[in-house]
């Protein structure tokens, strides 16, 4: 159909669909547009007109082809989508043979990833394409995920019958409700089932979407965890055509990561591992989590029947299954195994950490906002949002890690950071300075110009200062304070000592590999701790004056020669011409000296 009508052509499918028997040869061609028709594959040749060329992209003047060739041309067309929908594999990669696919049926027709002309791979049946021919796609500019992924909604779907099914067949059981009362409530569930495990399905193609924007940059890191899974028996890098360390090299050359297909088969493994191992903790009982028990269960279930949920027989498999997906979507396929190797901490206290961090930070409001902003801002400026959320969330989880005692008990750490965290987020733009100000008027501006709601623009701009309100917020409660004046000292401090630009110095550092990350997160952590540790002492030099600038000027009367040192070897480190962990570390072995001074 060389020119179809949608709706159309979709209301014909559909009714030869339901025919009680059919085939192609029932369908209307008197619907089809100019130069279309339908052609039985058994044909010697078939006729190709000046619409079908032009629709397939064929050049020169055929004017017939064989079924075969015919049916390689359509494989072939420059639209926008291919969407596989039945069984058989059609695209293979060139360094793979026929023989190497084991689909001989469909050996005639088969095309390359590299001579696929589309934008788009679909693929609603199984292994539409091999692994390498996805592969091969994706590194020639496609867009392409697994097959597993593309249906991930129909297994989710199937899950979510037989864990409601689990639930209902006990209440029947108990007599609290008749089969016909269990089969009608079942039916009526369908749609919001259907859109329950379709937002599933979205938040992972999203989740691909952002490892897919860091790819270069993260392709260390894909790679220690590879090795990792090796290591510990659960992956065969060769099996799942993962590219090997010689191919990583290259690709690092090349500043290529890994393709969506890469992506999608790392991004599984994590999940599956991090279930398993989180199964046999203490996490899945947490009672805060109940609340994504109840959010997996349609509505009406959780309204009538929220006892019975809680003591469902496979509640703490769903609870995890939810907790896995919302903390790797949201975080990452390394996150969890980068934070194991810089902190050192154990998986469940990772992933408790970051449950909390996104919870304070209101991460899941964030990324709702930019969702509803689907085909109205580029994508790239949804990607964009989110990463800088999963950055905050990220710094977030290690400075929990490593400032709260550990396991951290959900619900009691939420409830002491949650309001006063975001007391102090609302009134940034009043209590930031300099080139902290600057950057977040930027932010907004930037995001602004492109479409993104003022109310959004307004929260993403504060992300980057937003971190420090945990600081903040335990200073204020050590101190006995208020966290807006603890504030407002806080970011007076990042401007008069130029703590912000040296933070910059520190960000700018490489870390293309696991040594060269951690010593700039450590020096990172330590600029943050530093900057608290200043901020109590001039909170505490400034005998209960009212604005920053009297509290820094008593506290600097106490400390003025140190002070003067300090800000000599700053104002020189900040004139160097390249910075480094040489140069960085004696700046904050500078900053250190000004916490020995106070009296």
């Amino acid at each position: 159909d060389p020119n179809p009508d949608a709706a159309t052509s979709y209301a014909e499918r559909r009714r030869v669909f339901e025919l009680p028997r059919s085939s192609w040869e029932d369908y209307d061609t008197e619907l089809i547009s100019a130069g279309g028709g339908v052609f039985p594959r058994s044909a010697k040749a078939i006729p190709v007109n000046a619409h079908i060329r032009e629709a397939l992209g064929i050049e020169g003047k055929v004017a017939k082809m064989t079924p075969a060739d015919l049916m390689k041309a359509i494989l072939q067309s420059p639209v926008d989508l291919l969407w596989n929908g039945g069984i058989g594999t059609y695209v293979k990669a060139s360094t793979e043979t026929h023989a190497d696919v084991g689909d001989k049926a469909n050996d005639a027709i088969r095309v390359d990833g590299a001579d696929l002309r589309v934008k788009v791979v679909g693929e609603g049946g199984n292994l539409g394409l091999t692994q390498l021919g996805r592969i091969e796609f994706a590194r020639h500019g496609g867009k392409i995920n697994t097959d597993a992924i593309d249906n991930s909604a129909g297994v989710d779907t199937s899950d979510h019958e037989v864990n409601i099914k689990i639930l209902l067949n006990g209440l029947v059981n108990e007599g609290d409700m008749t089969v016909k009362q269990r089969n009608k409530l079942l039916a009526g569930m369908t749609d919001e089932v259907g859109r329950l495990v379709l937002r599933n399905n979205y938040a992972q193609n999203t989740a691909i979407a952002n490892a897919l924007a860091q790819s270069s940059a993260m392709l260390h890191a894909q790679q220690r965890f590879m090795k990792h899974l090796v290591r510990e028996g659960h992956l065969d890098r060769a099996l799942e055509f993962l590219p090997t360390d010689r191919q990583i090299r290259e690709r690092l050359n090349a500043d290529h990561g890994l393709t969506g297909p890469e992506t999608a088969v790392l991004m599984a493994y994590t999940k599956i591992t991090v279930a398993e191992e989180l199964l046999h903790t203490s996490l899945p009982d947490d009672p805060y989590l109940s609340t994504l028990l109840h959010a997996y269960f349609p509505t009406e279930l959780r309204e009538q029947f929220p006892e019975h949920l809680v003591s469902h027989p496979l509640r703490r498999e769903i609870t995890t299954t939810v907790l896995v997906n919302d903390t790797v979507n949201t975080g990452g396929t390394t996150y969890l195994h980068r934070l194991r190797e810089e902190t050192g901490a154990s998986l469940e206290e990772i992933v408790r950490a970051q449950t909390v961090a996104r919870a304070i930070f209101r991460s899941a409001e964030v990324w709702d906002a930019v969702e509803a902003l689907d085909n109205k801002v580029e994508a790239a400026v949804q990607t964009r949002i989110r990463l800088h959320s999963r950055r905050l969330v990220e710094r977030g989880t290690r400075w929990l890690l490593n400032n709260r005692p550990q396991p951290l008990q959900l619900a009691d750490t939420i409830d002491f950071f949650g309001e006063r965290v975001e007391q102090v987020w609302s009134q940034l733009p009043k209590l930031l300075r300099g080139e902290d100000l600057e950057w977040y008027q930027r932010i907004h501006d930037e995001l602004t110009e492109v479409g993104v709601p003022v109310e959004l623009a307004t929260r993403v701009a504060g992300f980057s200062s937003a971190f420090p309100t945990l600081d903040i917020v335990s200073v204020a409660d050590r101190m006995g304070k208020d966290p807006m004046d603890v504030a407002e000292v806080y970011y007076d401090l990042a401007d008069r000592l130029n703590i912000t630009q040296l933070m910059d110095r520190i960000i700018e550092l490489p870390r293309t590999d696991r040594w060269q990350s951690m010593a700039r997160a450590s020096i990172r952590e330590d600029l943050y701790a530093a900057h608290a540790a200043l901020t109590s002492d001039v909170l505490a030099a400034g005998n209960g004056t009212a604005t920053p600038e009297q509290r820094f000027t008593s506290w600097e009367k106490k400390n003025g020669a140190i002070l003067g040192r300090a800000r000599t070897t700053l104002e020189e480190i900040r004139g160097s011409d390249e910075f480094d962990l040489a140069n960085l570390s004696v700046a904050m072995r500078t900053m250190r000296t000004l916490l020995r001074t106070h009296t």
